[in-house]
């Protein structure tokens, strides 16, 4: 890598980093942990803001790849498994289409209709970066209520402390 420049792979590769962190740590709760208040609507428990996390992930994986858009409630979130085989299939499908991407496919303009914000347009450049950091976002909204209900995870969440870019 030359210059001042953070690249995708790096913030993939952090990101899976922190899911892997997510789903062990999550796997050894108790189960209830899952049905925890978190919010409202969708994100209304932990469950279901992971799910969320996933399901949007991979909603724009789906466009990337100009696929049929997954419904939202098509995905199951009946057990953590089931979630985060989501993600990895979501993240191996991503992967691909980044490997092969041009700077021309990632220039290429998308319109899109989304559940909350209506019809949007960006391009596949701001749409990588916007699924990476909706993820990060909210992993973090979910680090912060799981300590509010007395359940602190066992890692450093930040990407200093994780094993990506070095």
């Amino acid at each position: 890598m030359t210059g001042n420049v953070l690249t995708f792979r790096e913030l993939l590769d952090y990101t899976r980093g922190e899911a892997e962190h997510w789903h062990r740590w999550l796997a050894s709760q108790p189960a209830a942990v899952l049905d925890l208040p978190a919010g409202t609507g969708r994100t209304a428990t932990v469950r279901g803001l992971i799910h969320h996390i996933i399901v949007v992930e991979r909603r724009y994986v789906d466009r990337l790849r100009g696929e049929p858009v997954t419904a939202y409630e098509d995905l199951p979130q009946d057990s953590l498994d089931t979630l985060f085989t989501a993600f990895a299939e979501a993240r191996a499908r991503l992967d691909a289409w980044l490997a092969s991407a041009s700077e021309a496919d990632l220039a290429r303009r998308l319109e899109f209709q989304t559940i909350s914000a209506g019809t949007l347009q960006a391009s596949a450049r701001k749409i990588v970066a916007h699924l990476l950091l909706h993820g990060v976002r909210h992993w973090a909204q979910l680090a912060t209520v799981l300590r509010q209900h007395g359940h602190s995870t066992d890692w450093m969440h930040d990407i200093l402390m994780s094993d990506a870019l070095e």
